[in-house]
C-alpha cells in the first residue's frame, strides 16, 4: 500500500496568565521528544510556539502587549490569524495539554483550527488531555494519546498516511469518537518503554531556542534581569518511586488509561552525557533537570553525578530532588551534596511540602519525617556547598487545619533563618489525573465540571475545606510576605518589573 506524504506541526498555544504574574513560555520536553521520534521515522515535523512566535514575529511586542481575555486573564502570543497561517502548511497538528491552567488556550486553538481546516487531523496528549477526554474530543480533536506517545504518534501518522478518512480503532493508548461515541483503547503494559536509551534523541533544535534565551524566563530559579540565558531542559529518568496524592504519577499505574508509566525508569549514564553534548552543540550552557526524582536510585544518581562533573554546563534542578535523598540517617548526606556541587549544580528547589507529619503521611507518600530530619542542618550544609536553595511549601488540603498550616509557615520561617534563599508557598490544586482530584470530587470540594481557569496555585480553588478558600488565599500571600527577606522580595519584584 502506498503512503501519501504528510507533515506534522507540533503547536504550543499562546499562554494565558493572571495580571501581575510573569508569563513564561511552555517549552516542555513533549515536543522535542515527539519531534525526535517523528524525525527518526522520516516524517517532516515543525514546532511552532505561538507564545513566542517565529523569526517574523515581533518578540518584544508580543510580551509587552498581552491581550486581555474574557476570563480576566492575559493572552501572550501571536494572533489567531498567524496560527492559522502556520497550520495551513501541515496535515497533522499536535497540541499537548499537560498544564490544566492552559487548557482554555489549547481548546481555543483546536476549535480555531477545526473551523478553518476541517480536513486536518488534530491530536492531543498529556495528563490533562487524557483526564478530560469529553472536553478535548468535543473541541475538535480527532484522537487523544493516553500514554507516552513517541511510538503512538508515529502510528497515528502512518494511519493518516494510509487514508484520508483514518480510523484509529486499531491503535492502543488512544481515545477517539466513533459516530459521537467515546471510544477508549487503554495503553498496554507491554508497550511501556523500560530501556529509555531506545527512545530517539530529543530534537531540541526544533524549539525556538534563541527566542527562549532572549526572553530568559525558565520555569524556576532567579537569574540576572535582562541577561540572555542559554538554557534547555532535559530528563535523565521518568517516573518516581513515590506516589503522592497531588501528583499525576500516582494515577499512572497498572490498569490505568496510561498504563504503569509512573514506574521509575532511568537513562544510562552514556545516554545522559550524549544528551548534554547535544545541548552544548546547540549553544546551551545552562541545563535544567526536570526529573521527577533525580536521585530515585541513589547509587545510580551518585554515579551519574560523578560522570557529569566537568561536562562544561551549569546545572539546576527544577523539580525532582526529594529531601529524603539528601539525608542519611536523618542528617545531611555530604556524599550526595558534594557530588551535586562537583557536578555543576547551582540552584536546587527543595520540596519541604508541609510542616505537618500527618499531612506528609497522608498525602505525600510518607516520604519524609519532618520531626526526625535535621532540615535546618541540611540547609546550613547546602549553603556551605554554595547552592542557591529555594523551599517549596504547600497548604490547603481538604482536611488540613489552621494549626497545621501555621506549623508549615513556622517551619519555613525557621528555614529562612538558617539560610534558605527564599520560601515559595503554593495552595494545593486537585489536578485531573491525580488521586487528590478524585478525592476532592468525592468530598464535594470541586465539581467534575470545574473551570480550568481557576486551577491556580495562588488562589484556593476547593470549597468546603477545613480552612475556607478565602482564608487560604490570604494565608499564602501573608506567608510569602512575612517569611521572605526584603532583599529577596525586592529582587523578585524588580525581576517581574523587567518582564
Amino acid at each position: 500500500m502506498a503512503f501519501r506524504d504528510v507533515s506534522v506541526l507540533l503547536l504550543y498555544p499562546p499562554n494565558q496568565t493572571a495580571p501581575g504574574t510573569v508569563c513564561k513560555p511552555n517549552g516542555s520536553l513533549a515536543y522535542p521528544n515527539l519531534g525526535g521520534a517523528l524525525r527518526e521515522h522520516g516524517v517532516p515535523v515543525r514546532v511552532f510556539d505561538a507564545c513566542v512566535g517565529a523569526d517574523a514575529d515581533p518578540l518584544t511586542e508580543l510580551f509587552a502587549n498581552p491581550t486581555p481575555l474574557p476570563n480576566g486573564l492575559l493572552r501572550t502570543g501571536v494572533s489567531d490569524e498567524r496560527i492559522l497561517e502556520v497550520v495551513a502548511d501541515h496535515d497533522i497538528v499536535g497540541i499537548t495539554s499537560i498544564f490544566t491552567d492552559q487548557e482554555t488556550m489549547v481548546l481555543h486553538c483546536a476549535r480555531l483550527i477545526r473551523a478553518a481546516f476541517p480536513e486536518k487531523v488534530l491530536v492531543s496528549g498529556g495528563v490533562n488531555a487524557r483526564s478530560r477526554l469529553p472536553q478535548f474530543l468535543g473541541a475538535g480533536f480527532d484522537v487523544v494519546c493516553l500514554s507516552e506517545a513517541e511510538q503512538t504518534l508515529v502510528d497515528i501518522v502512518d494511519t493518516v498516511r494510509r487514508s484520508r478518512q483514518p480510523s484509529f480503532a486499531h491503535l492502543h493508548g488512544v481515545a477517539f469518537l466513533d459516530d459521537g461515541r467515546l471510544c477508549v483503547n487503554p495503553a498496554r503494559t507491554g508497550d511501556l518503554v523500560w530501556d529509555l536509551d531506545t527512545l530517539p534523541m530529543p530534537a531540541w533544535d526544533l524549539l525556538p531556542n534563541d527566542r527562549y534565551w532572549t526572553i530568559a524566563r525558565p520555569h524556576s530559579g532567579l537569574f540576572e534581569p535582562g541577561a540572555e540565558l542559554r538554557y534547555a531542559t532535559m530528563m535523565t529518568s521518568l517516573g518516581c518511586p513515590f506516589h503522592c496524592a497531588y501528583c499525576h504519577i500516582a494515577g499512572e499505574h497498572e490498569g490505568s488509561l496510561s498504563g504503569p508509566i509512573g514506574r521509575f525508569r532511568v537513562k544510562s549514564d552514556d545516554r545522559v552525557l550524549a544528551e548534554i553534548e547535544a545541548l552544548k552543540r546547540l549553544g546551551v550552557d545552562n541545563v535544567f533537570i526536570e526529573d521527577d526524582s533525580l536521585l530515585g536510585d541513589k547509587r545510580r544518581g551518585l554515579r551519574l553525578l560523578q560522570k557529569v562533573r566537568g561536562a562544561g554546563v551549569t546545572i539546576c534542578d527544577l523539580n525532582g530532588i526529594n529531601l529524603i535523598h539528601l539525608l542519611k540517617r536523618w542528617k545531611p548526606d555530604h556524599e550526595v551534596l558534594g557530588a551535586l556541587a562537583e557536578a555543576g549544580f547551582t540552584q536546587i528547589n527543595m520540596p519541604f511540602e508541609s510542616g505537618s507529619l500527618r499531612i506528609i503521611r497522608k498525602y505525600a507518600s510518607n516520604k519524609l519525617n519532618v520531626e526526625k530530619a535535621d532540615l535546618s542542618g541540611l540547609i546550613v550544609a547546602m549553603k556551605e556547598y554554595g547552592f542557591q536553595i529555594y523551599g517549596n511549601y504547600m497548604m490547603g488540603y481538604p482536611d488540613e487545619t489552621l494549626e497545621e498550616i501555621e506549623t508549615t509557615i513556622r517551619l519555613a520561617r525557621e528555614h529562612v533563618s538558617y539560610g534558605l534563599d527564599a520560601a515559595n508557598f503554593f495552595l494545593v490544586v486537585p489536578l485531573p489525573g491525580a488521586p487528590l482530584f478524585d478525592l476532592a470530587v468525592a468530598g464535594g470540594h470541586i465539581s467534575p465540571d470545574f473551570d480550568p481557569d481557576t486551577m491556580n496555585i495562588y488562589h484556593a480553588n476547593m470549597t468546603g475545606t477545613v480552612v475556607p478558600a478565602a482564608v487560604l488565599t490570604q494565608l499564602r500571600a501573608r506567608a510569602w510576605e512575612e517569611v521572605n527577606s526584603a532583599t529577596w522580595k525586592d529582587a523578585k519584584r524588580a525581576w517581574a518589573a523587567t518582564v
